[in-house]
């Protein structure tokens, strides 16, 4: 008996995904609800459980491959036997009888490499699981053979030379360099990111003002209470929480910028949900904090750091990176002295964080040194009027130098 394993029911808005990885292959034994494969879509990677207990009979879509909701994409025997016991039965046997190794049993890059050096797969000795050809079998097989000299090459001796190119610039020595490249195909995530950024680019009246804010007296308050804090909490009092609370409570008294364009209408949105961006290896994500002028600093700190871990993983849903009313961007920790964030579609701003760095400014007429942050604040000018954006950022930068105002709900 066999059960279908069926790409699972996408998105809305999403036609397809790719697959990205195979976590078993074909005859291998299988747990029920254990992770079987991961599709990727325009905004979130997928983790297809293992419908049923039993043997991964047949892979029907490899990594690469392009599916859609509801397609068969493998077949499990759920008997644990079947065609996918006689594939490791015959695999076996040739394996004990038989030097003879096919490319085809090998991975992506092992068949690259054989088919860029022209080896046979008989004459390689394979340690991969199954009798498989593995990457470093070939290259094992590559330095174990001796040189051969072409016959042509005794006779018209020729100087080998590497493949270099020649750089001359004026009143310098010749200089000669490997030159080389890498084509990748642009993953799903990183092209949905490039068209959402030039929509927002060609279709909104960005706009961007800036100014500074004194983290004195949020280091001050963090550097204090910094060890109670992760004692009592379990987790790091960080920057964000503290902008994430005063841009909700900026939001609440400056609800155009809480708003966004729908059509020829401006919905002006009752609830502050905080969309915070995260770097991972895949692109950039923004999973958003619901209702975050409900939440403390222990709540806001919690689900940065478990957005950002399962973000890292590809392990979020779409309902954590869906919907919005406004972003926080942070470039600051990758040392971004100042930048123009880009919004995030169809919501009317996005407020950029940057580096905190010790700069002279003028207190009561005396140049002192204090920790200054400058902040950019992007705004769809269509929606938001400058002074309104001006006000807000400002509110922001009174409720951050007087945190206790903001904390107290003053």
């Amino acid at each position: 008996m066999t059960t279908e394993v069926r790409v699972p029911a996408l998105p809305e808005s999403v036609s397809d995904g790719v697959v990205v990885c195979w976590h078993k292959q074909a005859g291998d034994t299988i747990r029920r609800d254990e992770a079987l494969v991961d599709i990727e879509t325009d905004k979130v990677v997928l983790e297809v459980p293992a419908p049923a207990d039993g043997v991964l009979e047949e892979i029907l879509f490899s990594d690469g491959d392009t599916v859609t909701a509801d397609q068969i994409i493998g077949m499990i025997n759920v008997n644990g036997a079947g065609k996918a016991a006689v594939k490791i039965a015959a695999t076996e046997a040739q394996a004990t009888n038989s030097a003879s190794r096919d490319a085809r049993g090998s991975g992506p890059a092992a068949r690259r490499l054989m088919a860029a050096n022209r080896l046979d797969g008989d004459a390689i000795k394979a340690t991969g699981k199954q009798g498989r050809i593995t990457k470093g079998d070939i290259l094992s097989h590559l330095e174990s053979q001796p040189s051969v000299v072409d016959p042509v090459e005794q006779v018209t001796p020729v100087k080998a030379e590497p493949a270099r190119v020649a750089r001359i610039t004026p009143g310098l020595p010749e200089i000669e360099e490997d030159r080389p490249q890498k084509r990748v195909p642009m993953s799903r995530l990183r092209a949905r990111v490039a068209e959402r950024l030039l929509q927002a680019s060609q279709g909104t009246a960005m706009l961007t003002t800036f100014n500074e804010v004194n983290m004195a007296p949020i280091k001050a308050l963090r550097d204090r209470h910094r060890e109670s804090f992760e004692q009592n909490h379990g987790v790091r009092l960080g920057f964000m929480s503290f902008f994430v609370r005063a841009a909700a409570e900026a939001l609440k008294r400056h609800p155009d910028i809480n708003s966004s364009m729908d059509g020829d209408d401006i919905v002006y949105h009752g609830f502050c949900d905080i969309g915070v961006a995260i770097s991972t290896d895949r692109g950039l994500v923004v999973p958003i904090l619901r209702n975050a002028e409900y939440m403390s600093l222990a709540e806001i700190e919690n689900d940065i750091v478990e957005f950002a871990n399962r973000g890292r993983d590809g392990k979020l849903s779409m309902d954590d990176i869906t919907g919005g009313t406004f972003s926080i961007t942070n470039g600051g920790v990758f040392g971004s002295m100042l930048s123009t964030p880009i919004l995030n579609p169809p919501q009317s701003a996005i407020l950029g964080m940057h580096k905190i760095q010790d700069r002279p400014v003028v207190e009561d007429g005396v140049i002192v040194i204090r920790p200054i942050m400058y902040l950019a604040l992007t705004y769809d000018h269509r929606i938001v009027d400058g002074k309104s954006a001006v006000t807000f950022l400002k509110t922001i930068i009174d409720l951050l130098e007087d945190p206790a105002s903001m904390l107290l709900d003053l």
